[in-house]
């Protein structure tokens, strides 16, 4: 398929009652919100969910707190059977980041301190991997994985960078700001023969894929839920297995400090944890209302679609392919090339961010991989194909627009 053609637009998806899946969520409608990958949206009946919750603490505090360890056990049993793994592996903590964290508290220096990341890896957690290095008194080695590089390529850029002196290895299972898939299988085994701690950085699978554990062999695992989940910000899982898991510890003790994984991350003094509690009733939601494979699979088609509508838009404007060879693809979520002169660097994407909330009325992701700037389209079920239809319109024009005078600002003596 050529550039200019453009797949069919799938069918939006409704509620029961014929209302556009928009109407259950609390999204600005004055906004076009496409950039559910960052921050996720969270659904009216979890929103509500979670105010309960709240309500019943502030009611009764002191019969609250004392209970919390066992609601959230239990929690962790609902979300343990979404993903598909075994509950006494899972505790659930605030993000991804913070998921990483603790592995990086509870790991030591076996060898010779080094740490294997790519250069698709999540800032934060590519940054906490450089400070755990620091005090093994290491290095971080980082291994290059060309955006179009396939299994076998990306294998092989990540296997050469392992050696006797690697205590970690720190890969993404999609990356953030390219949209690929890293390979988590391979990688996996070879970790494990070398006897190598293996974290996955899962942040954005619960949701996109039905079960992001199976068939992979790692130590660690993180994943955000309130990324496709839906679930209330700040609810991310850490699933770790194999006997390293017992050095892992809350990042701040509490009376259930001397419990075993995984129960003493259950009690964490007086934190809002209502997040957790709401949790499967985000995901209740969305399985009752479409079924998660009906919701997985409309939001993999809108995407296609969208990187066909926006591409097209771009390339007719500038005269460029904007299509993007993205080695290991992702369900839902897509990369568009920029024109030249936007997004250049990470500061300049997120300022391009800002700019294109406040002056477009939209809610976009913009990234930055190898000094080229990209618009990450990511889709949820609150989309539609006209969401993408008014970016190509009215969106891509102003966008090329900036592009214009950015480069002439650079190329000014």
């Amino acid at each position: 398929m050529s550039e200019t053609e453009v797949t069919t637009a799938p069918r939006p998806l409704l509620l029961a009652d014929g209302r556009a899946a928009a109407r259950a969520w609390s999204l600005d409608p004055a906004l076009r919100h496409l950039n559910h990958g960052s921050f996720g949206a969270v659904p009216l009946v979890a929103q509500e969910r979670q105010n309960q919750l709240r309500a019943e603490m502030e009611r009764s505090p002191v019969v609250w707190f004392p209970a919390l360890p066992q609601r959230i056990a239990d929690t962790r049993v609902e979300l343990a059977d979404f993903l598909r793994v075994a509950p006494e592996d899972l505790v659930l903590v605030p993000n991804a980041s913070a998921c990483a964290s603790v592995v990086y508290a509870g790991l030591t220096r076996r060898h010779g301190g080094e740490i294997v990341v790519t250069d698709h890896g999540y800032g934060a957690v590519t940054m906490g991997a450089e400070r755990l290095a620091r005090r093994w008194g290491g290095r971080v080695r980082t291994a290059r994985v060309p955006l179009d590089a396939d299994e076998e390529q990306a294998y092989e850029a990540l296997a050469a960078e392992i050696g006797e002196a690697t205590d970690l290895i720190v890969l993404d299972q999609i990356t953030s700001a390219t949209a690929r898939r890293m390979p988590v299988q391979r990688i996996g085994a070879e970790a494990q023969r070398r006897g190598i701690p293996l974290l996955l950085d899962g942040a954005h699978a619960p949701g996109l894929i039905a079960a992001p554990l199976a068939g992979v062999t790692c130590d660690f695992w993180v994943g955000n839920l309130h990324k496709w989940g839906c679930a209330p910000r700040g609810t991310a899982a850490l699933v770790a297995r194999g006997p390293l898991r017992e050095q892992l510890h809350p990042l701040i003790d509490s009376w259930g400090a001397a419990d075993p994984y995984p129960d003493r991350f259950d009690q964490q003094g007086t934190v809002d944890a209502t997040a957790y509690l709401a949790a499967p009733t985000a995901l209740a939601f969305i399985d009752s209302t479409w079924g998660w494979q009906t919701a997985r699979r409309y939001m993999d088609d809108l995407a296609d679609y969208a990187e066909r509508v926006v591409g097209a838009a771009f390339a007719e404007l500038t005269g460029v392919s904007s299509t993007v060879d993205v080695g290991m693809p992702v369900p839902g979520m897509r990369l568009v090339r920029l024109p030249a002169g936007l997004a250049a660097s990470r500061v300049e994407a997120d300022a391009l961010r800002d700019r294109a909330a406040r002056e477009l009325g939209v809610e976009a992701a913009f990234t930055s991989f190898g000094g080229a700037g990209y618009l990450r389209l990511s889709a949820h079920v609150y989309n539609t194909p006209a969401d993408y239809e008014y970016f190509a319109e009215a969106c891509v024009p102003v966008l090329g627009e900036w592009a214009r005078t950015a480069r002439e600002q650079h190329s000014a003596p």
